[in-house]
């Protein structure tokens, strides 16, 4: 995803969002984005697009405290990037009152959950492939297919 164009919410998870956002005092979106890094997209580019989630989860009653993003590549020994903690340490610095291990890292893919582990958060995992599950096992304290399904098993 390069433009706004390009990206589409995954199924139900704008009414997720909003549930969740009922749920939790604070939401925190942490993602990598090579694309900057390989020069694919601009951080302008990324800033529009994130500027338009939020404007539509906001519509939908949903609500995300801050986006944070790397923009480096796999190579780069980047701290920012996932599964490295900087995105997380740089949260709990704009947020004092975020205690990681009070947090739930919810996530679909290996580095998402390594990051969670090493920030000392609860880790979810999103998948319905149970080929995933088996190789994740250990990485996640809960797993579900989807963030809907999570969304409406957290009381």
């Amino acid at each position: 995803m390069k433009t706004w164009e390009e990206f589409t919410f995954l199924p139900q998870v704008l009414p997720a969002i909003a549930f969740l956002s009922k749920k939790f005092s604070q939401i925190f979106i942490v993602t990598n984005q090579r694309g900057i890094a390989r020069k694919l997209m601009t951080r302008n580019d990324l800033e529009i697009v994130h500027e338009k989630m939020l404007d539509c989860i906001k519509k939908e009653g949903g609500r995300i405290e801050q986006i944070y993003y790397s923009p480096d590549d796999r190579d780069q020994g980047s701290q920012t990037r996932k599964p490295e903690i900087g995105m997380a340490l740089q949260a709990r610095k704009d947020f004092p009152q975020v205690d990681f291990r009070k947090s739930i890292m919810v996530g679909d893919s290996l580095c998402d959950l390594q990051f969670g582990r090493k920030a000392g958060m609860k880790t979810v995992f999103l998948s319905s492939a149970k080929e995933k599950r088996n190789e994740y096992e250990g990485l996640f304290d809960l797993t579900f297919a989807n963030l809907y399904q999570f969304s409406q098993t957290i009381v």
